[in-house]
């Protein structure tokens, strides 16, 4: 996979929560998004320095996971009133999904 794709997901995300009103509700959410965004990235570099044969799937275990934690938080900011905000998630969305799906592709695969 192209390393890019995962910096891509958590630079967005982080320009994401950087636009979305703040309120006392969404903050603890984007607060976890942040968090499981950039570990999915950080995950699949520890994946490309597995110790191990057994390593290696795990680490890909964990960027999935990451991926799926993403998506809930994801679906928990909003619904934003604003249509470009909205749009921004759901694309935003879209690309969890496609990661979650792209490691459980390397899984399934190994």
């Amino acid at each position: 996979m192209d390393s890019r794709k995962d910096v891509f997901f958590a630079k967005e995300v982080r320009e994401f929560c950087a636009i979305v009103p703040k309120s006392m509700i969404n903050i603890d959410d984007m607060k976890q998004l942040l968090r499981s965004s950039g570990s999915v990235g950080a995950n699949f570099i520890e994946s490309c320095e597995a110790l191990s044969k057994k390593d290696f799937p795990m680490r890909i275990k964990i960027c999935r996971k990451e991926a799926k934690e993403s998506v809930y938080w994801i679906r928990l900011v909003g619904p934003l009133s604003d249509d470009k905000l909205e749009k921004y998630r759901l694309s935003l969305l879209n690309e969890a999904q496609s990661l979650m799906k792209i490691f459980g592709s390397i899984v399934t695969k190994n």
